[in-house]
């Protein structure tokens, strides 16, 4: 099957396909060969937002393996979290489904073994799985073993449910119930394994799909290695023009941290992409690089460790997707926003492999073969339930298109940006004449979309009495990360179709 981006390739990348065609066919004798599938090397940071790199113009940001690879990749610049913290993205990007279709809208529940998931897709399609580092979905304890029905179909398992301890990390290997650390600080380590199994993996006939989750650069930033934390004094720390004057001393303090864990992340990504050059699989693989959320860094005034907030430097990520083989190896930038559902079906499109009619985010390689990056849609985002450091916020429910955020509170539009002029989001344009029909568009498209998904953004509490839910009060409303198996918070509530929207709603 010719692949409907084909456009994009290059005529030397045809002539390449068909000689090898010829190889296979040589003195009309069938010669073995390997999938043509492509490898896939999914690369996942934690709490990383999208102006913090080098290619995205940080003055802080000390990134070279990042800025090559930005230079050789497609660029979804508006990529967006649907809903900006770990576990509901974690589920989103594993399922392609909303966090309201599968009622993982806090952290520490359990994505039951029911829902169909990329590494089960992936298996199915002849793959080899792999996972290593943190997991933030099993929901049976930060430290508890999740045994292999609990996997979601990643067969190769280095795993912990969540840590940010970085330099007295554990994890559990496959079946071996025992409790083992990694050596030193854990991205290292945890980049080491992945460059093995690349190695291990790169002359099988079955193509793999690894994903590497690093806690980093996630709080707590002080443990960064001193000697990268050394290569930012704090009166070197640029902060952002909307980092009000009364959060500057401490919004530097965590950006020193936050920027050398930042240093060894893109260390452990040069490495990476070298393993894959070694071993010849650079071409021939998918690899991405992204994240779950952003960080607030005292923009907006907001706690520099925050995330669960509407602004670009919560809800918005890097979003870094190569393969040579097919788009050639110059990079390329995309306006339209991609949201977190719809990576598994323009990954599952890439791999030409077929998309599950459970998966509710769109498939985006159209935006990438038409060349037409002023193309734009618009990417829903959402707090549920606002928990830990944010559980006196509002939730909320909004809209990011290439130009424009546009958010509401339960009763009320909350904000209005315009983010080409305005990107640093200082000027809510609510309410003001001038944009009146702009924000009567925004707001009828967001509440199509919430028609779309059945979501009635009802009151938080009703959420978790609807999915069965319970919070410990004292710990910021959070869901009791350290439960045990026999009271573990999965979800009760399971809708058959999105719930019934009446016009007058």
């Amino acid at each position: 099957m010719i692949p409907h981006f084909l456009p994009r390739m290059k005529n030397h990348l045809l002539i390449c396909c068909l000689l090898m065609l010829s190889m296979c066919t040589q003195n009309n004798k069938p010669v073995a060969k390997k999938s043509t599938k492509p490898n896939i090397v999914y690369i996942l940071a934690d709490q990383l937002r999208a102006q913090a790199l080098g290619y995205s113009g940080d003055p802080n940001a000390n990134t070279p393996n990042l800025d090559q690879l930005a230079a050789k990749a497609i660029n979804f610049k508006n990529a967006v979290a649907v809903s900006p913290v770990c576990t509901p993205y974690r589920a989103a990007l594993m399922t392609g489904r909303y966090p309201l279709s599968t009622g993982m809208f806090m952290n520490d529940l359990y994505l039951p073994s029911e829902e169909l998931c990329m590494a089960e897709i992936y298996k199915e399609a002849g793959y080899k799985t792999g996972y290593i580092g943190k997991w933030h979905l099993d929901g049976h304890g930060r430290e508890s073993y999740i045994p292999k029905d609990r996997r979601q179909g990643f067969q190769y398992w280095k795993v912990l449910e969540c840590t940010h301890d970085y330099n007295n990390s554990f994890y559990y290997a496959n079946d071996d119930t025992t409790k083992l650390k990694w050596e030193g600080y854990d991205a290292y380590a945890q980049t080491k394994d992945a460059q093995d199994y690349i190695r291990r993996h790169s002359s099988d006939e079955e193509p793999f799909l690894l994903m590497i989750s690093y806690g980093i650069p996630h709080f707590p930033h002080h443990t960064a290695p001193p000697e990268l934390k050394e290569k930012y004094p704090l009166e070197s720390i640029k902060l952002r023009p909307n980092v009000p004057e009364w959060r500057q001393e401490e919004a530097r303090k965590e950006a020193q941290g936050y920027y050398a864990h930042l240093m060894a992340l893109d260390h452990c990504i040069g490495n990476l992409m070298k393993t894959l050059e070694e071993e010849g699989k650079a071409d021939n693989t998918i690899l991405v690089f992204t994240a779950d959320h952003g960080e607030m860094l005292g923009s907006q005034g907001e706690s520099p460790k925050e995330k669960q907030r509407p602004w670009d430097e919560s809800i918005r990520v890097p979003f870094l997707i190569r393969y040579p083989a097919v788009f050639g190896k110059e990079g390329y930038e995309v306006n339209a926003p991609i949201n977190t559902p719809d990576i598994l079906p323009t990954l599952l499109s890439m791999s030409e492999v077929s998309i599950p009619s459970s998966i509710e985010g769109e498939d985006l390689t159209g935006f990438i073969s038409n060349d037409k990056v002023e193309d734009d849609r618009a990417a829903l985002i959402m707090s549920v339930y606002p928990f830990a450091g944010y559980d006196g916020g509002s939730p909320f429910r909004g809209i990011r298109t290439a130009r424009y955020t546009y958010v509401r509170k339960q009763d009320q539009a909350w904000l209005l940006y315009d983010n080409l002029e305005d990107p640093f989001q200082m000027e809510n344009l609510l309410n003001n004449p001038i944009y009146q029909e702009l924000q009567k568009d925004l707001d009828n498209t967001l509440q199509a979309k919430l028609k779309e998904r059945g979501d009635l953004f009802l009151p938080k509490e009703q959420y978790l009495t609807m999915w069965g839910y319970e919070v410990n009060t004292e710990r910021g409303h959070e869901i009791p990360y350290k439960a045990y198996e026999t009271n573990v918070q999965s979800p009760k509530f399971k809708p058959n179709t999105p719930l019934d929207i009446s016009s007058e709603e």
